[in-house]
């Protein structure tokens, strides 16, 4: 346990149980993990935020089945020498299954598009793809690949992150988890450590 919480120093008590019965293969129920889990005062490595009461932001239509609707969003970070980089983080609104992350200093529509076109090749296509009204998004390049493929462009309002929620709350996963874990040599290393992570 200690090992575990060692190399994966982001996960809580489920995900560390989750990996101990599922990959490693220990039979031991989850009041056992929990209680050696308390008394090694691993529960509390991470302070607990306090909420911030905020509006109802109201439902989010929730996918029924795979490839119904995909969320896509960018990020930003730096390599160790300051150079500036940017991710393109595209995830399964069903399943929350991040699906790709491509990293580069210059993400352009045209570089949007091999992107999702190389996901869709192991993945199928979706029948739509919500974003936020960045100049990628809504390029012509990016419009007329969607029209071509049939794909349908959900745009969020200006100003209204929580209509992409499935993304953003994504976004925090790989901020947290993955970003926030590493400096990155170049962009090659940041892209081979992104891939990892995503597949873990």
């Amino acid at each position: 346990m200690l090992r575990l919480t060692t190399t994966h120093k982001r996960w809580g008590f489920g995900l560390c149980f989750l990996y101990l019965r599922n990959v490693k293969g220990f039979g031991w129920n989850h009041k056992r993990v929990y209680r050696i889990y308390r008394e090694l005062e691993l529960n509390l490595r991470i302070k607990p935020k306090r909420r911030i009461h905020r509006d109802y932001p109201g439902e989010l239509d929730v996918p029924i089945a795979p490839n119904q609707v995909w969320s896509m969003d960018f990020m930003s970070d730096q390599l160790a020498s300051g150079k500036t980089f940017r991710t393109f983080n595209v995830m399964d609104d069903y399943n929350r299954e991040g699906l790709g992350i491509e990293v580069d200093t210059s993400l352009p529509s045209a570089r949007v598009v091999r992107a999702l076109e190389q996901i869709i090749e192991w993945r199928g296509k979706p029948a739509a793809l919500r974003c936020d009204n960045g100049p990628e998004y809504l390029s012509q390049t990016l419009v007329g690949w969607a029209n071509e493929h049939r794909i349908a462009l959900l745009y969020i309002q200006p100003g209204k992150p929580t209509q992409n929620a499935y993304i953003e709350r994504f976004n925090r996963t790989v901020r947290h988890e993955w970003l926030d874990m590493h400096q990155f040599n170049s962009i090659a290393h940041a892209q081979l450590l992104a891939t990892q992570w995503l597949w873990q």
